[in-house]
């Protein structure tokens, strides 16, 4: 979702500049910057905005360069003869020395000067609107290249959990072994006198608990659809959030059930690749 966006344009005797920025955010959060005669239409720069980006914290800042675009300033001539008339009096009544520059005394008075608020013409306003317009296309063609490397980076790292995954079955069967002679010795060592049949018994139902088989055909349906929803979703940021969530649940319990040396170190390269597909997925629309 981050992304930058400028365009800059003219109108008579102005400069409009317009820059568009946006970062990651669960919701849509924009903050406008612009002079005052384009206030009145705040609304629709943000639903601009708003239909086109979808989400993300958006910065939207419009300046213009030139000496007209500042609103003419005149001064209140009413207020200051009353400033003017109540410094003499005070002067007269508390014996306090009159100003010796009476302009540059009283033009730093509130409300003596004001400003003219500029009306936005209808002409203006179309070209203003067409400036964020094209500010709003570079912002997209910046997201949409940096949705195209994060989905290189999401193929690789999916790829690299796949691979290690495929990985586990060569281990299963050492690894059953193991428990089973692990066990079987445990037995001899407290007594020779054991219940050969109900050890069987015993030991199948405690293989059975940590058979992975289940854990490994899910997190092979949760790679196929992490692939699928990047592919044809039009917004999958969320989705591949869920998604992601729910391969780690797997890998985690590969791992509780592993109790094997090599299929604990492709849990943790598998849980490696995880997190850097969590991290970067918080930059997907």
């Amino acid at each position: 979702m981050t992304g930058y966006g400028k365009a800059t344009g003219t109108y008579n005797d102005k400069q409009i500049r317009i820059e568009i920025k946006s970062l990651n955010s669960k919701q849509m959060d924009i903050s406008t910057r612009m002079p005052g005669q384009y206030r009145e239409k705040d609304l629709d720069l943000r639903r601009m905005v708003t239909q086109q980006l979808e989400r993300g914290k958006v910065d939207l800042n419009i300046n213009i360069a030139s000496a007209s675009a500042v609103a003419p300033t005149q001064i209140n001539s009413a207020i200051l003869k009353d400033y003017y008339n109540q410094i003499k009096q005070l002067s007269e009544t508390e014996n306090i020395p009159l100003p010796a520059d009476w302009f540059s005394t009283l033009l730093r008075l509130p409300e003596v000067l004001k400003n003219e608020e500029q009306q936005l013409e209808e002409n203006e306003w179309l070209e203003v609107a067409k400036i964020t317009q094209e500010a709003i296309d570079q912002l997209v063609k910046f997201r949409i290249q940096e949705g195209a490397s994060l989905a290189n980076v999401f193929t690789a790292k999916v790829d690299n959990i796949e691979r290690l995954l495929g990985t586990v079955g060569q281990y299963e069967t050492e690894r059953i072994e193991r428990i089973k002679t692990r066990l079987r010795d445990g037995l001899q060592n407290v007594s020779d006198n054991y219940n050969a049949d109900r050890f069987e018994q015993e030991l199948i139902f405690y293989i059975e608990k940590l058979d992975v088989n289940e854990e490994k055909s899910r997190l092979q349906n949760h790679l196929n659809y992490f692939r699928e929803t990047m592919q044809k979703e039009h917004n999958p940021g969320k989705k591949l959030g869920f998604i992601a969530q729910e391969m780690g649940r797997e890998i985690n319990t590969l791992g509780s059930k592993a109790n094997h040396a090599e299929l604990q170190k492709i849990v943790v390269l598998m849980k490696d690749e995880l997190e850097q597909i969590k991290e970067q997925v918080l930059n997907v629309l």
